[in-house]
């Protein structure tokens, strides 16, 4: 049975100009390829599409761009996720009038709330959208953790159907995978854990990867659930050093300046983030040149 979110998501950047205004007609373009080339839905507006120095403004004319660019093949999530309830509750709203399918909630950042709290605010903005929701579990950013415990409760829920678990915990996937419904879809948040969280009942990924290598992602995945694991394991260890890569540093650095190399110029990245240097990008220039993605 396909999940809802679909296997393959593109964590969409956020494509800029040269004055660093968002270029909602790259955006648009951008969105259709990543169609084209296997992902069966996009976020917009995530960490990869730097969504903290966006505003809300620009966010909802992104919203309106890619579901008007791709809208009925294939899924616009909206990351509305925010460390207030209440913005939380009035953008979510907002992106759904917008026109998007779901909606991609990070778990609140710097304020670190306790898991009765967590459980309390998904649950409120849950019950004020009739959209899909997908859950983002991201430790490393937001400073706190998920709790399976706590995910199993917010699965009860109609409308939250799935999670992006970006903790890099193995164990924590298998506790997930064991205390959650079948049905409810668990999405790897770091390409380089796909395919071993797929092993463990994952549906799919959130990806960044698929920016450069979406068919191949796509044939790894399906090669996993047709059975073909050797050919899903060659796949991704033919992928690993470009999983790797993305991660240099701090995301979606290294993305932006892989897709200026392969000649699909996203622009710069607004501050306080900072292109790469001279170092990182002779070092991302060689992992392209290694999958033949350039000469």
């Amino acid at each position: 049975m396909q999940p809802v979110f679909g296997r393959l998501i593109t964590a969409m950047v956020t494509p800029f100009d040269k004055d660093l205004a968002v270029d909602y007609g790259r955006a648009a373009a951008l969105a259709r390829r990543l169609v084209e080339t296997g992902s069966d839905g996009v976020v917009v507006c995530g960490t990869t599409g730097e969504s903290p120095t966006l505003t809300r403004e620009e966010k909802l004319n992104l919203f309106r761009t890619v579901a008007e660019a791709i809208g009925g093949k294939a899924m616009v999530i909206a990351g509305t996720g925010t460390n207030s309830t209440r913005d939380t509750i009035e953008l979510s709203q907002a992106a759904e009038k917008a026109g998007v399918d779901g909606l991609l909630l990070v778990v609140p950042y710097y304020n670190k709330p306790p898991q009765e709290a967590l459980y309390q605010h998904f649950q409120a903005v849950a019950r004020s959208t009739s959209l899909p929701i997908m859950l983002y579990n991201v430790p490393g950013r937001t400073g706190t953790n998920l709790a399976p415990e706590t995910v199993a409760r917010l699965a009860e829920i109609e409308n939250i159907r799935a999670i992006k678990e970006a903790a890099g915990n193995l164990d924590q996937v298998s506790e997930l995978r064991r205390l959650v419904p079948d049905d409810f879809a668990i999405y790897s948040g770091d390409d380089s854990l796909t395919l071993p969280m797929l092993a463990l009942g994952a549906a799919g990924v959130v990806s960044v990867a698929s920016h450069l290598v979406g068919r191949r992602l796509r044939e790894m995945i399906d090669s996993f659930l047709a059975g073909k694991v050797a050919e899903a394991t060659r796949i991704h260890l033919e992928l690993f050093p470009l999983f790797r890569a993305l991660f240099l540093t701090t995301n979606p650095i290294p993305v932006k300046r892989m897709l200026q190399l392969v000649g699909e110029d996203m622009g710069g990245l607004r501050p306080p983030l900072m292109p790469a240097t001279p170092a990182e990008t002779e070092r991302l220039r060689a992992v392209l040149q290694q999958l033949g993605l350039i000469s």
